[in-house]
């Protein structure tokens, strides 16, 4: 019988190279995103290919009650999740100050509240089997200020090190994902401006996939795809906070929609 992979924001971008990637290696997929016609799609896709078995699971992670369904999936010990993949987006194209309270909210909740509780759902299982890989899609943004996209990533990166350092010598995998800008279909859905950014700075979504998937097998703590994305993060890391906090904003001000 195959193990079983699930995967939030699955119906595109980096989740659905997830998906290919784990369908690839003989999982079988709980596959999670809001969109039932392209997760549909999607799982036949992927079930003709691969010959493996796709659940999908329509469920808005930003509700209680779309939370509570994915969570009583994850941990069903009848049907244990070995592999958990925290992908699910959320982005605001807007500054703090312009944007609604309910949105900055579901951010938090898509991005922080979600992926915690999951993780909760799923790491008794893997203890007690002293099994299994949980991949938690962060971001270098975590490493700068660009508002409450990057104090949601770091706060996934944060608990993805910990969970990490506190299962050492077990086999229970915990990797927090960090890529920089990628070509998936976020930007756009969050309304961002992305014009600015050079064509270098872009990263491919399999590239991401793939390093974050070898990083984590390997049992490593953070995955930074991209030699440009790992300079910027050890420049965030070592430089003066006050010049990252004026390039962070910076940054983050280019991409609001005006």
């Amino acid at each position: 019988m195959n193990k079983t992979a699930l995967i939030t924001g699955a119906s595109a971008g980096m989740g659905a190279r997830f998906a290919h990637l784990l369908a690839k290696e003989g999982y079988d997929l709980v596959l999670v995103a809001r969109n039932e016609v392209r997760l549909t799609i999607t799982a036949a896709e992927l079930e003709k290919v691969f010959g493996i078995h796709c659940e999908i699971l329509s469920a808005d992670l930003s509700t209680d009650e779309g939370l509570l369904a994915v969570s009583n999936r994850a941990g069903n010990p009848d049907r244990p999740i070995e592999v958990l993949i925290n992908n699910a987006g959320f982005g605001i194209g807007e500054s703090f100050f312009k944007s609604q309270i309910q949105v900055e909210q579901q951010l938090l909740d898509v991005l922080v509240k979600a992926p915690m509780h999951l993780m909760h759902s799923v790491l008794p299982g893997m203890k007690t089997r002293n099994s299994g890989i949980i991949i938690n899609v962060s971001s270098v943004a975590g490493w700068i200020t660009g508002g409450s996209y990057s104090a949601a990533k770091s706060y996934l990166t944060v608990l993805s090190e910990s969970m990490h350092t506190e299962l050492r010598g077990t086999n229970v995998k915990v990797l927090a994902l960090c890529p920089g800008f990628t070509h998936t279909e976020f930007h756009q859905r969050g309304k961002m401006r992305m014009d600015s950014l050079p064509n270098f700075m872009w990263l491919d979504a399999d590239h991401v996939v793939a390093k974050g998937w070898s990083d984590a097998v390997a049992g490593k703590a953070i995955s930074v795809p991209g030699w440009q994305y790992t300079i910027l993060t050890w420049f965030a890391r070592l430089a003066p906070r006050p010049l990252v906090r004026k390039i962070g904003m910076n940054v983050r001000v280019k991409q609001r929609h005006k």
